[in-house]
């Protein structure tokens, strides 16, 4: 958990980079999304559809992002949820800073950020209308106690949804993973595959639709 917390920590010093190659936008994250991801713009433009298609554009529950990092992908996304109450975790001040900024530039008024691990939630039992995690579970340590905990403060019938690394689609993803993301503990094993995801959600909820572009699965489960 060191090591993570130490490794985002860096990606907050350098979030202007980390935000280019997240939004596929300037040389150096375009670049990136295609050579290491395998995403043009294309198909980037369905990563994103896939990522937010478990939130209703009228939302107006109580939402939990976890982890926000810069909320450079969700924070434009919350422009749009008059309505809702949103919670942003995650575990280094330094990216929750940048999102905190980021969320003042927005005037977004009902987002409150969170410094809390995925594994010991600050929320009671079905707290949640809804839980968004983007790019958050091939990050995690502990993965049993983080779908648990999820899930935990998800109310009944309510919505867990968004995008995770899934190995054996891509070569150059999956050794890009081993050799550089791993190593600086920007990502930790094991990983689903795509199958064994759906199967790994089955067991938590009561209904599971699993997508896929490229390396990355979407996910919409219902409690």
């Amino acid at each position: 958990m060191e090591k993570i917390f130490e490794a985002y920590q860096r990606v907050g010093d350098y979030a202007e980079l980390y935000d280019e190659m997240m939004t596929n936008s300037g040389v150096f994250g375009r670049a990136a999304m295609k050579i290491f991801w395998g995403l043009d713009d294309y198909s980037y433009r369905k990563f994103l559809k896939q990522t937010f298609a478990g939130i209703p554009e009228d939302f107006r529950g109580r939402l939990l992002e976890v982890p926000v990092g810069t909320g450079v992908l969700s924070l434009p996304q919350y422009e749009k949820l008059n309505g809702a109450e949103i919670f942003c975790v995650d575990l280094s001040d330094k990216m929750l800073a940048v999102a905190e900024k980021r969320a003042k530039k927005l005037n977004l008024r009902s987002v409150k950020f969170i410094q809390s691990d995925v594994i010991d939630l600050p929320f009671t039992d079905k707290f949640f209308d809804a839980v968004l995690s983007i790019n958050g579970f091939h990050v995690f340590g502990d993965k049993v106690k983080s779908f648990e905990e999820t899930r935990r403060v998800l109310k009944d019938d309510g919505i867990f949804c968004g995008s995770v690394y899934i190995k054996g689609e891509n070569t150059r993803t999956d050794l890009f993973v081993e050799k550089f993301c791993e190593p600086q503990g920007f990502f930790n094993p094991p990983y689903d595959t795509a199958e064994s995801l759906r199967r790994r959600l089955s067991e938590y909820y009561s209904k599971v639709e699993v997508s896929k572009i490229k390396s990355f699965a979407g996910f919409v489960c219902v409690r």
